[in-house]
């Protein structure tokens, strides 16, 4: 039975939920309050360090950025119910791919990061292929591909060039077309202005004498933020956004009212491998330079990102907003202990207390709010 209130319908059987109880399950909590605290912290333990000047401000944009690019692949897939272990082998992989296919035979740049791109997201087909026709843990089959690809980025490099780091892809990204997609940089002109303006600090030696000590915004920062809307997008206002949260939730229940759960675990996989491919093609475009080694614990620092959002290791739950603002923590964090003078080797045990914390708040606030045991 409905009744007629104020004009509006208000059906009986649905229990009224009060704004704070709605923003207390919304997954991107625990993100928020420890970006929040995060900030707090290194505010006033390196507030006077130039930690927020505009350089020491780009310097964690930037981290941050790296971990946000990846950790959006990472969150819509395990929003979807899987895992993706093989994301830092894929960075090294692609990077090394992409390095070997220009400099060492000789293809356009433009074209070499194409054709990286297409293989590598065929890659993250294979992974979800494999996953949805054995039936094996999306943890198995990725944790493979890890040792995969890592293997032949090695491999590769020292059959190409007998050292580990391939040189050379500046020299090529000179004139190509396509390299300052992901190794240049916007509003150049609108920081040179700041700076003339007084409000950033600038250069007062040497050949760049005048000019800001920030010159631009990175294509990795706004990758990082093209991404993050994108997903959040097709999240939160697409169908297919609700497909990957019933994908994850309950599978089958999702196959029987016609999600095309196959199609969607397996296109996640792919922007996983995409995702990783834009970080490792900006990281080779930023040093001029790909390395075996690079992308190592990348994947794990994805998951965590995405935890820390508020994100459930069974799927079905999480939220795009709540992995960047863990990418943000994994930033300010890295960063600020070196702005605080602080032994670099506890960033991994300050990450550690965050993501403890991050998911001890969201499970025990959830299971008030929701009456879960």
């Amino acid at each position: 039975m409905t009744d007629v209130i104020n004009g509006a319908s208000k059906d009986e059987r649905i229990k009224p939920v009060s704004p704070l109880r709605r923003a207390l399950i919304r997954p991107e909590l625990g993100g928020i309050c420890g970006t929040i605290l995060v900030f707090l912290l290194f505010a006033i333990v390196a507030g006077d360090s130039g930690m927020f000047a505009a350089e020491g401000v780009m310097n964690w944009t930037v981290v941050s950025a790296q971990f946000m690019v990846i950790a959006v692949g990472a969150c819509l897939l395990m929003i979807a119910g899987e895992f993706d272990l093989s994301t830092g082998s894929m960075i090294g992989f692609s990077g090394l791919m992409m390095a070997i296919l220009s400099v060492h035979l000789g293809v356009p740049l433009w074209l070499a990061i194409i054709v990286t791109f297409v293989f590598c997201v065929f890659i993250g087909a294979v992974n979800g292929w494999l996953v949805i026709r054995t039936g094996l843990p999306s943890f198995i089959v990725t944790l493979a591909f890890l040792y995969i690809l890592r293997g032949l980025t090695i491999w590769g490099s020292v059959y190409f060039t007998r050292q580990t780091i391939i040189g050379g892809v500046g020299e090529k990204a000179a004139g190509d077309w396509l390299a300052p997609l992901f190794g240049g940089k916007i509003l150049t002109g609108f920081f040179s202005w700041l700076g003339e303006m007084g409000w950033i600090a600038t250069f007062t030696r040497g050949n760049r004498a005048g000019q800001p000590v920030v010159d631009g915004v990175p294509m990795l920062i706004v990758w990082a933020i093209v991404l993050v809307v994108f997903g959040h997008w097709l999240l939160t206002r697409t169908k297919f956004g609700n497909w990957i949260f019933a994908s994850g939730g309950d599978p089958l229940a999702a196959r029987y009212v016609g999600v095309p759960v196959n199609r969607v675990k397996i296109l996640m996989f792919m922007f996983s491998a995409f995702c990783a491919c834009v970080f490792a093609t900006c990281q080779v475009m930023e040093f001029g330079s790909a390395a075996a080694d690079r992308g190592l614990l990348k994947e794990f620092e994805a998951i965590i990102c995405v935890v820390i959002g508020g994100a459930l290791l069974t799927g079905g739950y999480g939220s795009v907003i709540g992995a960047a603002l863990g990418a943000i923590i994994f930033g300010v964090v890295q960063q600020g202990l070196f702005f605080a003078n602080a032994e670099s080797s506890l960033f991994r045990v300050f990450l550690g207390v965050i993501l403890l914390t991050a998911v001890i708040m969201n499970t025990y606030i959830r299971r008030i709010i929701t009456g879960e045991r």
